[in-house]
């Protein structure tokens, strides 16, 4: 039988369990959701208190950080983190390689090239421009 979970322990000491997402068997924490019509690809992480919409595309080796709010459609690239707080809004693409800071507004529908870098706390029509 294949384990259907996965424990991982902070340097603080926290343990955090995963599950497997059923689209694209990315780990999802048991205090996080993700909408079943979503893809996380295998190696991206989703931490507790993140929500993932409907239709939302992760790639691989991207971190969804505590309480992130990604909404529906949104394209997520590879190993983009999105920080703690942040919401990236519908239909929104983050590029590969990116990083959204703590708290970070994406608005919807907007582009943000690759490797890109988004400081915390910048609000909507800022990350626009980014």
């Amino acid at each position: 039988m294949q384990k259907v979970y996965e424990d991982v322990e902070s340097d603080a000491g926290e343990v955090t369990r995963y599950r497997k997402h059923g689209n694209g068997k990315g780990y999802v924490a048991l205090k996080a959701t993700a909408h079943a019509t979503s893809e996380i690809v295998e190696t991206a992480y989703v931490e507790p208190g993140a929500e993932i919409a409907a239709g939302v595309y992760i790639g691989a080796g991207s971190w969804i950080d505590r309480d992130a709010f990604v909404a529906a459609g949104a394209f997520i690239g590879s190993n983009v983190h999105i920080g703690r707080s942040a919401s990236v809004g519908r239909s929104a693409r983050i590029g590969s390689g990116s990083r959204i800071g703590d708290g970070v507004r994406v608005a919807d529908g907007v582009r943000i090239p690759r490797d890109s870098v988004v400081q915390d706390d910048v609000l909507g029509e800022v990350a626009r421009a980014a």
